[in-house]
């Protein structure tokens, strides 16, 4: 059998994947169908590339087929390599994107509130915090004086008036300076009336009218 290098001259063609090749007979006339695949491409774009068509006779195929072939099939293997590689870079895009979108999500509920609705919350629970510290510490006092006014949080009016009933029950109610609560000793009071039946003078003595 006569030697072909038939092989020799597709293995020259710098390709990645699979040239499939169809021969197909209609009298003398020979109809070739290239059409290059390449499985590691992962983008569904490729389906969309025609294969090459070579129609002529033997002899003619035998004398242009590599030379009409090479340089399309080369053309079409660098295609579907950009492609993978495009769609490596996408994925590796939209795993970043999301990374930083994490990232960023995070960041924002870190970051410190911006709208006055937040910083009055945020104003509010640090006072309620230090509240709870000095009641915690037995400084009821203090820790009334710290709770906001009910006008102050019209919203929490409610909240804020029992906790300052619920203070103000657990230490004296002089506020300011006022008298202490009265004890046992200091609620006797002196005897300030005239007492019409003393026959004593200022010193002490008896009157005269009484002497024995």
């Amino acid at each position: 059998m006569p030697v072909t290098n038939f092989f020799a001259h597709a293995a020259a063609i710098p390709f990645e994947g699979c040239l499939n090749i169809t021969v197909k007979k209609d009298g003398e006339q020979l109809t070739v169908s290239v059409l290059l695949q390449n499985e590691g491409c992962g983008d569904t774009a490729k389906a969309h590339i025609p294969p090459l068509i070579l129609k002529g006779s033997a002899k003619e195929l035998c004398e242009g087929f590599f030379d009409a072939i090479s340089a399309p099939i080369a053309q079409a293997s660098t295609l579907l390599t950009n492609m993978e590689q495009f769609l490596k870079g996408q994925e590796a895009t939209k795993k970043n994107a999301a990374m930083e979108k994490k990232k960023a999500e995070k960041t924002d509920k870190t970051d410190k509130p911006t709208t006055p609705e937040e910083l009055k919350a945020m104003k509010y629970n640090g006072i309620i915090a230090q509240v709870d510290a000095l009641e915690a510490a037995g400084k009821f006092r203090e820790a009334w004086l710290k709770v906001p006014q009910p006008t102050e949080c019209p919203e929490k009016a409610e909240e804020l008036r029992k906790r300052r009933a619920s203070l103000s029950a657990k230490f004296s109610p002089d506020l300011f300076g006022a008298e202490q609560p009265a004890t046992e000793e200091n609620n006797v009071e002196p005897n300030t009336d005239y007492d019409a039946t003393d026959d004593t003078d200022a010193e002490g003595i008896p009157h005269e009218g009484e002497r024995q």
